[in-house]
């Protein structure tokens, strides 16, 4: 028999007790739906974990002071007042560091037009926006020039505009008292969104860091170096190098502690992807035990269909009809019957991913691979647990058969 006669006779056969065999599919049905859904689940988490890490800078490296102690008690991370803007320079000068940027942040009430708000205000330099990747929605971003200068222009996030200007005008042009000190707007940021850990990224004004420190803070001394990398196989060298010249530059010698700290965001991004990739895999695991109780069900209603056929199989064995004929029809069988299940699990799976997106505001991805493996698991489900039955009306006595009631 060619190929096409034989899923011909399978779907005969199927079509003929179709309460049964919708009920059969369903085992599957569900298997393959939950498979895509909870990967669809698991593979959106991941996703937008990275792209909250990703949002932070490209091939970003930060440098943050070190813990001093006084009076015994040590301070931790970031009460040493250690790091200069010279140091950024110096770092800026290393090969494959493409960007450095000063931090100075402070929190202060800002006043504008009548209205006032307290918002984050971060002095950075011009470089800012290409290690955040963060484009500009209005206007211009200041200048080497204005940093030298020490300029008073600012430039506004979406957050701050929408409580300053609330009667939409352009904020372009006007004047902002930051901490009573006027600054020029000269620029508006494009929307960032929250960040990964829910904090506003546009409520914040940015405003050259010589500006915050001479005319706002009055300190020497930076809160943080943003420096990023040339690429992403560069990250682990060039915070290599940066350690060894800001030991140099602050004259410390190993053993002695570090009066400073160099971080990257890689570990996270690499322990955030390998804990999502797990969870997408357990899901997906606990998922496919569906599958085999579907596989289960599909052996099961094929040996009631084998013992129920016996003696259309010893007809058929009488008339000519070989071993491997009546194995290859009833594997058919079970193969058409996972596999249509397999496909119409698909449909409900992605049906089901875009209502989970939808009621519960949940990223979700359905990676394609994915989708073909469902399908693909569930045609070899039919197979594996297929095969005995068919294999066991292959190997009935053809007298035996006809004489079976």
């Amino acid at each position: 028999m060619t190929l096409m006669a034989t899923l011909r006779l399978a779907l005969q056969a199927l079509v003929r007790n179709k309460a049964r065999s919708l009920l059969t599919m369903l085992g599957i049905v569900i298997g393959v739906a939950a498979v895509i859904v909870t990967v669809a689940i698991g593979a959106g988490a991941r996703s937008s974990v990275q792209s909250s890490i990703a949002g932070l800078g490209a091939n970003l490296i930060v440098v943050q002071p070190g813990s001093v102690t006084q009076g015994g008690a040590r301070t931790g991370f970031g009460g040493a007042s250690s790091l200069t803007p010279a140091d950024g320079m110096a770092i800026a000068q290393l090969p494959d560091v493409a960007a450095v940027s000063p931090l100075v942040t402070l929190r202060t009430q800002v006043v504008a037009g009548g209205n006032n708000w307290q918002t984050i205000v971060n002095g950075v330099a011009p470089t800012y926006t290409f290690i955040r990747d963060w484009p500009l929605a209005q206007g211009t971003f200041f200048t080497q020039s204005d940093v030298t200068a020490s300029a008073k222009v600012a430039v506004l996030g979406q957050t701050v505009v929408s409580q300053l200007f609330p009667d939409g005008n352009s904020p372009v042009g006007q004047t902002a008292l930051i901490k009573g000190v006027p600054f020029t707007v000269i620029g508006v940021l494009a929307a960032k969104g929250q960040s990964g850990t829910g904090q506003d990224q546009d409520d914040t004004i940015l405003i050259p860091y010589s500006s915050a420190m001479e005319r706002l803070t009055g300190l020497t001394t930076v809160n943080q170096l943003m420096v990023s990398a040339a690429t992403a196989d560069s990250v682990d060298a060039v915070q290599a190098e940066v350690t060894k010249l800001l030991q140099t530059r602050h004259r410390i010698v190993p053993p002695e502690n570090n009066d400073f700290q160099v971080r990257n965001l890689q570990s996270i991004a690499a322990a955030a992807s390998s804990t999502g990739a797990v969870m997408e895999f357990l899901l997906a695991g606990v998922a496919a035990v569906s599958l085999i109780v579907g596989g289960i069900g599909i052996m099961n209603i094929m040996m009631v269909s084998v013992t129920e056929r016996t003696r259309e199989i010893g007809l058929r064995m009488a008339v000519g009809a070989r071993s491997g004929t009546i194995l290859q029809q009833f594997l058919a069988e079970a193969i058409v019957l996972s596999t249509i299940g397999g496909l119409i699990g698909v449909v409900l799976g992605v049906l089901g991913t875009s209502g989970v997106a939808l009621l519960a505001k949940w990223p979700t991805t359905i990676p394609p691979i994915w989708i073909a493996l469902s399908v693909g698991f569930s045609a070899l489900v039919g197979i594996f647990f297929g095969y005995y039955p068919a294999r066991k009306a292959a190997n009935l006595n053809p007298i035996e058969a006809l004489r079976f009631e």
